[in-house]
């Protein structure tokens, strides 16, 4: 009975003249990690004698997942000549492992990267063999772990303000998720703050206060591993705001360089004032007491001084009053001669008064040392005790 099914089925083909192709991949999806060299299988069955074939003809082809994109054309094989063309994108990086007589030509790449997350399709083609399934596909993802996500503060950390924390890696295949938690001083898990919403790596926090203050962790993972970023949130008062820091230092620094200014300042008019004070007291002492001032013009001149004579050139007063009108610095020498002449009389005065008060003095003691005289007149020691 088997005998005779056979038979009628191989005179069918033979009246017919046409075979039936089957081309087949294992899998539909295949997961390697970016650098791996991998191999993608194919085989292939034809009711044909492959060597009765005219030709065979294997290709292999990106298919591109976007509709914009074209599909690139990896290999063709060549049966019988056993030739391979290769195209510029993937010279280099792929080959073909074939064996026609066998149904084989398994597609074989090194270094996949992300570049190569698409799907490749197998396709046979043998003349007079065109019925059944020429081609067949298979999706290549290639796993990469997820970079070390970035953490960042999108907002004013203030009471009362609505903020959010965002979380994302640069890569990752299949494509992370990620996940937010909040931890206390103590490194334990806390509870998030009421209606926190988290979505794809945005954590957002609203109407927040001293409480939302914490560490928080985000976690990006895939199938491969998960890497994590963190930051420190700290909630302040607008009053204690950081932004603010900046222009408070600024003032106090102005007020402390305002304050030494006023300070130097100071302690030059003071200083001023002192030896402005002490040139009017007479700070020139060895001249405080001559009579004669010093010659000009080489001509000499007598001052006179408390009633002493005085001999002046007519000429040299002109001169000096000229010289008075032009040069305010004389006028101000005058002015102070002045004030010392002025002081200098006052001493002169004090001077003679001290002189008969010494002989004043003397007289009355010469007046002790005698006998008292019946009926003389009181003297002055006498009013004086």
């Amino acid at each position: 009975m088997e005998k005779r099914i056979l038979y009628w089925t191989i005179l069918c083909m033979v009246l017919t003249g046409v075979g039936a192709i089957e081309v087949t991949m294992p899998q539909s999806q295949y997961e390697f990690a970016r650098g791996d060299n991998i191999t993608l299988p194919c085989s292939f069955k034809s009711a044909i004698n492959i060597n009765t074939a005219e030709a065979v003809v294997i290709t292999w082809t990106a298919l591109a997942l976007e509709a914009n994109v074209k599909d690139t054309t990896i290999l063709t094989y060549y049966y019988p000549i056993k030739k391979t063309g290769i195209t510029p994108p993937y010279k280099g990086r792929a080959s073909l492992d074939v064996d026609v007589l066998n149904g084989k030509a398994n597609l074989k790449l090194s270094s996949i990267s992300l570049a190569d997350n698409k799907e490749f399709e197998c396709h046979v083609q043998i003349p007079d063999d065109e019925d059944g399934t020429q081609a067949a596909s298979a999706r290549l993802v290639v796993l990469v772990a997820p970079s070390t996500p970035d953490c960042k503060i999108q907002g004013t950390a203030q009471y009362g303000q609505d903020i959010t924390l965002s979380c994302l890696s640069a890569e990752g295949s299949p494509p992370p998720t990620y996940s937010w938690e909040r931890r206390n001083v103590q490194n334990q898990p806390v509870p998030q703050p009421p209606k926190t919403t988290d979505k794809d790596g945005i954590l957002s926090l609203y109407n927040i206060s001293k409480d939302t203050s914490g560490y928080y962790i985000c976690t990006s993972r895939n199938k491969i591993r998960f890497a994590t970023c963190n930051l420190t949130l700290a909630v302040m008062p607008p009053s204690l705001n950081i932004a603010s820091t900046p222009a408070l230092i600024g003032a106090v620094v102005g007020g402390l360089i305002l304050l030494i200014l006023i300070i130097i300042i100071c302690c030059c008019c003071c200083r001023k004032k002192n030896k402005d004070e002490e040139y009017e007291m007479g700070v020139h002492e060895g001249e405080e007491y001559h009579d004669k001032e010093p010659d000009r013009n080489g001509e000499g001149r007598r001052v006179e001084v408390q009633g002493k004579d005085s001999y002046e050139d007519s000429s040299v007063k002109k001169t000096e009053r000229n010289e008075e009108r032009s040069d305010p610095d004389r006028r101000d020498y005058d002015d102070r001669r002045s004030d010392y002449d002025d002081r200098r009389e006052r001493y002169d005065d004090d001077r003679r008064y001290q002189d008969r008060r010494r002989d004043d003095n003397r007289y009355d003691d010469r007046d002790r040392d005698r006998p008292p005289v019946p009926n003389s007149k009181p003297t002055r020691r006498d009013y004086h005790d």
